[in-house]
């Protein structure tokens, strides 16, 4: 027993046997209950080690505290439980409900030893496992922010809520996803309260995972109730990205204005046409959940119709290459029109960037023309170079060239 004796006294009168705990610096008398000795030995083999169970606080006498376990028996918390558990233990009065976690069944006393330290520990990630089954929704504040996500507490217990788990409304949308500017965005929302649900939870990995994205869909969709496609909002951008921009609406609530949404042109860098702070006007085009798509283009007259009504297949028409690609180029016709050139015209990619320059303007032939696809396919028209006749020239007569005879010798005289 360590530091700690026992020895049993015998009431003389009543039979029934009292403990007393020795140590090196005072004994403790247990006072003597008719029931004691029931409560202590009956029941025991209703628990086991490691099992939660709940009492009442029946006394708290020194350096123990006597937990009324009911039927079970009667627990005891003391040693080096007692000191792990002291905020616990002051903070609880006789009559009080308890929770221990068994760690041993009958000690030399024939109590049942309690831990409330790990019982509180336990008890906590019921209590979490409890919440996330029934998908509660908790409101907690910030504690910390990393640049993977924000820091959140729940039962005394620290879990992660993750950047990508954040809602629309709170992701931050940083111009080339920069890791140490997303941490000054999150460092924002310490201290703040958040709507979350607990996505995961797990006590022996030590791990709590929360999402902001599931507590608030079903606030976000009975908002949404009250809207249909086809609506026209007004609102602001709050973020532009690669594939688009954000744009926040009625009551907290956002959308996305994809890329090629937002004109009827041919959109390579959204920031080349909105900027966050700019007031717009757009039209639902999609709601899936919360989730809203948003349309600008829509809003303004299709070009496509005009086009149709004033051209057809086998007219040729200039435009303006914009854009070359491994399977053609892009052709600008007109106002927001873009056309496209096959591969197949020029035979290869080679070939097509020495035939077309991009900026500069061509005679194309419409080879097809899809208003409702918005598809047009051109053909490049080839012009054949005229060659100057040449001029034909005389040939004079070849004169015989005139043969000089030379002189005739005088012969030798014999």
């Amino acid at each position: 027993m360590g530091l700690f004796s026992w020895k049993k006294d015998v009431d003389s009168q009543s039979g029934d046997t009292a403990v007393s705990l020795r140590s090196d610096e005072r004994a403790i008398q247990k006072p003597r209950h008719p029931m004691e000795a029931l409560l202590k030995t009956s029941g025991n083999a209703f628990v086991k080690v490691g099992e939660l169970v709940e009492g009442t606080v029946l006394e708290k006498k020194g350096t123990r505290v006597y937990v009324d376990l009911g039927p079970r028996g009667m627990g005891i918390i003391y040693g080096r439980e007692y000191y792990a558990a002291q905020d616990i233990i002051r903070k609880a009065d006789e009559g009080d409900p308890i929770a221990g976690k068994v760690v041993e069944i009958d000690n030399d006393e024939g109590y049942i030893e309690l831990s409330l330290k790990e019982a509180g520990e336990e008890k906590r990630w019921i209590d979490v496992k409890e919440s996330m089954e029934k998908k509660e929704l908790l409101e907690l504040p910030v504690v910390e922010a990393n640049k993977g996500g924000l820091l959140l507490e729940y039962k005394g217990i620290r879990g992660f809520l993750p950047a990508s788990q954040l809602s629309m409304k709170h992701y931050p949308r940083v111009e080339g996803g920069d890791k140490d500017k997303i941490f000054l965005e999150l460092k924002k929302f310490i201290g703040t309260p958040l709507k979350v649900k607990i996505l995961d939870a797990s006590p022996k990995e030590q791990k709590l995972i929360f999402s902001e994205k599931d507590s608030e869909s079903e606030e976000t969709r009975a908002l949404l109730a009250h809207y249909k496609i086809g609506d026209v909002v007004e609102g602001e951008v709050t973020g532009v990205v690669d594939f688009g921009a954000f744009m926040k609406f009625g009551e907290d609530l956002e959308g996305l204005i994809h890329i090629s949404e937002i004109d009827w042109g041919l959109v390579e860098n959204p920031r080349d046409y909105l900027k966050p702070g700019d007031k717009l006007t757009a039209k639902m085009i999609d709601i899936q959940g919360e989730k809203v798509s948003l349309s600008l283009k829509q809003l303004k007259e299709d070009p496509w119709k005009k086009i149709a009504e004033d051209h057809k297949k086998g007219d040729v028409l200039s435009g303006r290459a914009t854009k070359f690609n491994p399977f053609g180029v892009f052709v600008e016709i007109g106002s927001n029109i873009q056309g496209l050139v096959h591969i197949s015209e020029f035979g290869n990619e080679e070939n097509m960037r020495h035939t077309l320059e991009i900026g500069k303007e061509y005679s194309f032939k419409i080879l097809l023309i899809d208003p409702v696809e918005h598809k047009m396919s051109l053909g490049i028209i080839r012009e054949e170079v005229k060659e100057e006749p040449k001029e034909e020239v005389k040939e004079e007569p070849k004169s015989e060239p005139e043969v000089t005879e030379e002189p005739s010798l005088p012969s030798e005289t014999a």
